[in-house]
Formats: structure tokens, sequence, C-alpha cells
């Protein structure tokens, strides 16, 4: 049994006055469902609070009307029904003008949602502050609704079982790629006594309750209905974690407890909630209550067991409890949970904005737990020596891993392809049953999500003599670039995404590089992530070599170059007072990762070359194909080098030179386009044929071992990046290698993954990958 809810945001690009109207299935039926025991008695209401604070527009494709639609439904096997919206409560108008906003929000009888009023998408990074909580409740005897037919993007979330009595926790909707949006929204969940909660005749405390279950579990009960007994454990239990969660959250914010609880005159909050026995044993005698307990010594044996009574074989024999008895528990249950939910709801108006961006802050901080199921993290050690091509060059010395021994036939590629699959395998048995919100986007089919290996390298750090002598160079370099400082604004940017909040005196500049034929936007989904955890950077999305990918790498790296000093450039000057940090980090995809690289070397770019902070490369040809084993697209390229005569092709290949000392790929690795990075994340998939696998990771390939001719200038290449990956650096420097499988068992058997295309384009189609890695090792993107 769960409890999946629905979220909708539908585009109407004819205007608000034109949104077509929610309908309901043909034949939706009834859903059927056993009669309730005792009905009118052990009712229970599941309550789902969802409070929408934010509207923020990353990167819409079309302007226009939005507006977000809720509908919720409780699955139980094959039945469903939806939930109601309850109540609404407004805590502010929207921060709109009069004609950016349309109409008030509605609940729709028809499907049972909620639709805040349409308001106006005008440009991108745009805010619209909703502030709106939504109370739903869930009925059993409804019929199944539809979905609106103008929905133009779905977002389904789902809540697992054991988080039905007490959930409190932000689920960020992102929607699709073509619908880049962020909706800040948090849940609430309760389980409450159904009807009206009166103040209960007789006052029960705590260890009475706990009594009772424990009674009841030893058979002392005989006569109670079980689902009675269940009803009122639930009750408890939402009970105590309200309590713990109203508590926890007021201590953070410095509230009292006891102004928030409306409780009975003159009682404190502590009695309220445990009604010790000693201050009401006259109201509890004179209401009727039976006494469990013959006299003090034989209380005495009794014992507490996380919360519970442990009436072993030597306990007391205690009389048997009757439904009275039961409803009585029930109703004082009740009657809590109705004064201190409302006093939640009351709390959470008055720091609506705290309390998202604290439960903001305590979701990114468990993805990484979260998403654990499908990453596979090692830790190797970076050899400190040079990689030969000979018997010390073979594939696992370079990658360190001294613990992990294979035969020298195997092949390293398929060994990644087979541990990827087997772990999937293990995924699609898996049974997960966590108390977080589950994004059906990655929860709903667990199997069919990319699965990555990251190895982290550990990189040496200085010895402290070497260490001392640089600061002296560092403390010079900061001075220089002290002097050339552009002004920026004091004040503290606030987080409009899932990330935290960012002084005004840090820059963060992100430049996106497109490869072969590619759009400027192929890599927006990578962009938007990144723009989630660090919402006031700047980001570059390169056009200056669309359409012209197949000249010289050179020539592309001087415009690229060109193009990011007039960005740097431009954005420092429109900033007013002194910046003390700025960061300047790269992200390319296929052969955009060389023109990158090869714009770094460029002149323009040697006064930022000091900012340089993370580069993602994902699926970077970086040594070239020079033994690419994919016949197939080996064939195309020979013919794009006829036929187009495209120049970066030679270059991939080594042919524009008849020297290779001469080529334009190995003056590249000679350079330094790596060193001052102070994050290195190398992409690859064992499934892309596009890009040579070894030459994605930067790592030695076993075919060179057997090249006497061209297998010495290759390792050459390969030392000389990782020599600049381990090159001295005050400060600790992270590289990893990410290797990323896709599913691709739903593309069938197609050119596309006959050749290796499917996964090389995968990368810019899908986030998850990047959603993974990216909020797993936020810091690095930050």
């Amino acid at each position: 049994m769960f409890r999946r809810f629905r979220n909708f945001i539908g585009l109407n690009s004819k205007g608000a006055a034109a949104v077509t109207p929610t309908r309901r299935l043909i034949d939706a039926g009834s859903v059927h469902r056993g009669a309730a025991v005792n009905p009118g008695m052990f009712e229970l209401a599941q309550e789902v609070g969802v409070y929408i604070h934010r509207f923020h527009n990353l990167d819409l494709f079309q302007q226009g009307w939005y507006q977000i639609k809720i509908t919720m439904r409780w699955e139980d096997g094959e039945h469903r029904s939806p939930g109601t919206p309850a109540r609404v409560v407004q805590y502010e108008a929207p921060d709109l003008g009069s004609d950016d906003i349309y109409t008030i929000w509605r609940i729709s009888d028809v499907d049972h949602s909620f639709s805040t009023q349409p308001f106006r998408i005008k440009y991108a990074r745009q805010d619209v502050h909703l502030s709106v909580m939504i109370s739903f409740n869930l009925a059993l005897d409804l019929d199944e609704a539809s979905l609106d037919s103008s929905t133009a993007a779905v977002h389904e979330l789902r809540v697992p079982p054991n988080a039905l009595l007490g959930l409190h926790s932000y689920c960020p909707l992102h929607f699709d790629a073509f619908h880049a949006v962020l909706v800040d929204m948090s849940m609430h969940t309760v389980l409450l006594k159904a009807g009206t909660s009166v103040t209960p005749q007789r006052l029960i405390s705590d260890h009475q309750i706990n009594e009772i279950f424990a009674v009841a579990e030893h058979g002392g009960g005989l006569s109670l209905d079980k689902t009675e007994l269940k009803c009122v454990k639930a009750l408890y239990d939402s009970r105590n974690i309200l309590v713990e969660e109203l508590g926890k959250l007021s201590k953070i914010f410095d509230y009292a407890i006891d102004d928030l609880v409306d409780v009975p005159s003159g009682m404190s909050w502590n009695q309220m909630i445990s009604y010790p026995t000693q201050q009401h044993s006259n109201t509890l005698n004179s209401g009727g209550m039976k006494e469990s307990r013959q006299d003090e010594n034989e209380s005495n044996s009794v014992q507490n067991v996380s919360g519970r009574n442990d009436l072993g074989a030597n306990a007391v024999v205690m009389k048997s409890l009757s439904s009275e008895e039961l409803l009585d528990v029930f109703h004082c249950l009740g009657y809590q949970l109705s004064l201190i939910w409302n006093a939640f709801l009351k709390f959470h108006r008055m720091n609506r904005a705290k309390i998202v961006e604290y439960l903001r802050e305590v979701w990114s901080n468990d993805r990484r737990a979260e998403w654990s199921i499908w990453m596979i993290n090692s830790t190797v050690e970076t050899p400190s020596h040079k990689i030969k091509n000979g018997v010390e060059a073979s594939h696992y010395a370079m990658l360190g891993k001294v613990n992990v021994l294979r035969k020298a036939g195997d092949d390293p590629l398929q060994n990644v392809i087979s541990r990827a699959e087997l772990h999937r395998r293990t995924i699609a048995q898996m049974k997960i049953n966590n108390r977080s919100i589950q994004d059906m986007y990655i929860f709903g089919d667990p199997s069919h999500v990319p699965v990555i290996a990251v190895e982290q390298h550990k990189i040496k750090s200085l010895d402290k003599g070497v260490t001392g002598s640089l600061l002296i160079n560092n403390a010079e370099l900061k001075d220089n670039s002290d002097s050339h400082a552009r002004p920026v604004s004091k004040h503290v940017w606030k987080s409009v995404g899932t990330g935290r909040r960012r002084n005004g005196r840090q820059l963060s500049f992100v430049v996106f590089v497109h490869g072969f034929q590619g759009h400027h936007l192929d890599l927006r989904l990578v962009r938007n992530q990144w723009l989630l955890i660090d919402p006031g950077a700047e980001c570059l999305m390169s056009e200056v070599n669309e359409d012209r990918t197949t000249g010289d790498f050179r020539e592309m790296g001087e415009r690229l170059a060109e193009e990011v000093a007039r960005f740097l450039k431009k954005k420092m000057e429109a900033r007013s007072g002194t910046y003390k940090c700025v960061k300047l980090s790269f992200v390319g995809h296929s052969i955009g990762n060389l023109i990158l690289r090869s714009a770094i070397t460029e002149p323009v770019m040697e006064p930022y070359l000091k900012y340089l902070h993370t580069y993602m490369s994902i699926s970077g040809p970086h040594l070239g194909y020079l033994y690419s084993s994919n016949t197939l697209f080996n064939s195309g390229l020979w013919l794009l080098k006829k036929l187009k005569g495209a120049h970066c092709i030679h270059q991939l290949t080594f042919s524009d030179d008849a020297d290779m000392h001469n080529t334009f790929l190995y003056k590249l690795c000679k350079q330094k386009t790596l060193e001052n990075f102070k994050n290195i994340i190398l992409l690859s998939s064992p499934q892309d044929g596009y890009v040579p696998y070894h030459s994605a990771r930067i790592e030695f390939c076993q075919a060179a071992t057997s090249d006497s001719k061209r297998g010495p200038i290759f390792s050459e290449m390969l030392n000389s990046c990782l020599d600049q990956i381990n090159a001295p650096s005050i400060e600790p420097r992270t590289f990893m290698r990410c290797d990323v499988n896709f599913d691709t068992s739903t593309q069938g058997r197609s050119l596309n993954t006959i050749i290796g295309r499917a996964a090389h384009i995968e990368f810019l189609e899908t986030d998850v990958f990047a959603k993974f890695i990216m909020w797993s090792f936020m810091e690095l993107f930050t």
C-alpha cells in the first residue's frame, strides 16, 4: 500500500481565459472497498499538506500563461481512489502585477484537483512566489479521475507506506527537458482521527497507553478487534512523529512550543502530551478507566523497552481490555493530534520560507545516500611513476587497482559492461523501502536507470616544505589578481534553486561547449542541474562554433577563447564593489572538450587561468582515435576525410601530419590544459562507440603495447596528461572517472545502437546521470 500524488504544469498559449476544463475518464467505475469496522468509531483520515513555495523558470522554450495542477490518489493493489482538496490557505498574494496573473486558484469537483492561478512567464530565471498550502484528504469511495487534456508536462512522486504516518520533506519538481522549471514544494503527512475532535472526558497517560498495547499483544485483549487496535497504534505513532518534528523545528527556529499549541487551560505542552498519571489520577478513576496494575510492587515488574512495556512470562496478569477503553485512547490521541497538527500549520505559516530552506538543505544532503543504489563507488591510488610502453603499462597498473587481479587476456571494456549489467540485475531484484518521497522518473522502474561507476583517484598532497615555497608565489598571484579586481555588489544572493545561499563576493562562471555538428543548447540539461546546485552561476552556452565544427581545432579554439574572454569581461565589468573569489568552470561534450582545451592555450585566456575550477568532460576523445576498435565508425571517419575534407577528423586520427610529434593532438597533450583545474571529472560510457573508451578516460590502451611505432608516442601523450592532473598544488585536487552504463533495452537493435551512437547521444537527452554525479559531489559544482 502506498500513496502516490501527481503534479502537473499546464501550458496555454492562447491566454488564461481559454484554459480547457478538466474531464473524467469514461467507465471510471467505483473503487471497491471492504466494509469498515465500527463505522463512526475508529475512523481515520489521511491528510497531506502540500506547500507550493515558488515557481522558478530555468529555461522554458515558450513564453505564455502557466499554472500548476495537483492531484493525489491512494493506491492499494489494484484499487485506486483520488484525494480531495480539503482546505487551501493562501499565505500571501503572488508577487506579480495585475497583467501577469489571472483569476485565482480553483478546485475542480470533477477530478478532485487543485490548480494555482494562471501566471505569465516572460523570461528565463523568472521567479513567481505562490505561497499556498493545500491539504488533501484521502477518501476510499471516490471514482478514478483522468488527467487534464491541456497538461503540458507531468511530474509524478510517490510516498512509500512507512512515511504515511508522518513525513515532512522538500520535494522539487523539475518536469521534463522541454519544460525546464523548478517548483519549490514541501509535503507534510499526518494521520488524523476522522470527524471533529473535542476535548476528551477522560485523560490518559502515555504510560497507560503503552500498557494497553502491551496487554493486547500478550492476549489480554482477546475481545478487541485487531483492526481497531491497529488504528489506535497508527494514530499513536503518527502523534509521536508529529511531536518530534514540531519539537525539532521549534528548537531550530527558537520558538517555544507552549506558544504554538492551544493546550487546555491550566496545562503545559508536556502535560498535554503525557498526562502524568499522578496529576490526573482522580480524573481517570472517576471516569471509569480500569486500573491495569494490582499494586505498586506489581507495576515495578513492568519494564519499558523502546517505549513499550514488556510483559514477559512473569508479568502480572491484567484484566481483559474492552473496546470502550480502546475508544477512550482513540479519542484522546485524536484530540492531541488535532491540536498539534493545527499548531504545526500555524508554525509553518509563520516560518514558511525558513522551513522550505531547512527541508531543502536536508534533502540535498541526503541525495548521495538516496541515489547510491545506482552508483558503484571506488577509490584508487594514482601512480606517481610514468607509464611505459611495455609490461608495466597494463590497463590495471595504470588504474592502480592492485587489489583487483585479472587475467592478461581480459577485455577491460567488457568487464566494465558485465559489472554494470550485474549491478542492474541486482537492482531489479531489490526491494526499495525507505521513507523518502520517490521521484517516479527514477523509482518508477529502477532497473532502467543509468548505472554509474565512480572512481575517485587519490592525488598526493604536497610536502610541507614544498607547500611553504609555493605559498609565497601564490600570495603574489593573489595580490596581482586583486589589483585587477572588478567591483561587485556586497549583498547576499538568496538561493533561487535547491542550492545553498551564496555570498555575492563570489563570482561563478560556467562555459558549455557542444560537440561535432552540435547546437549551443545541447548541454542544457547539465546546465540546468548546475543552476539548481549553484543558482548564482553565470552560464555561457557557446555558439561561436555552431555549423563550423569541421575545421581546424586551433581555429575553433581561438574563436571559443575570444567568446569566453568577452563574456567574462562583460560580466565582471557589470559588477560593483570588489569580488573576493572567481571560479571558472568548463563542460564539454565529445570534440567540444578538445575545442575548450585548445581555447585554454590561447593568449587571450591567460589572465583567467588562475580562476579555473571544475572541468567536466563528457565523452571527450582526449587521446584521439589512434586505437579505435569500432570498424563501422572508423569507416565513417574515412568517408568524412575523403568526401567532406573535414580537417578536424584528420587531427583526431593523427593524419594531419606525417610525423606524429607534429600532429595537433600530440602538441595539445604537451600543453598545460589540465593543470590549473581544481576538479577534473571524466565521464565515459563503455556503450559509446563514437569515442574510444580509453580516450574518454585518459588511460592506457592495451592495443598500444603491441604497437612499437606509435605506442611509445601514445604513452608519451598519456603521461603528459596525467602529469598535469598530478601536478603539485597547494589546494586539494579532485580527479574522478565516471563510467555511465545506460539501459538500451528499450531501444532495440538499430543502427544507432550497433554503431554506438545511442549512448553518445544519450548523454545529451537525459540528465539522470548528471543529477546523480553532481548532487552526490555538490562541493565540486559550487
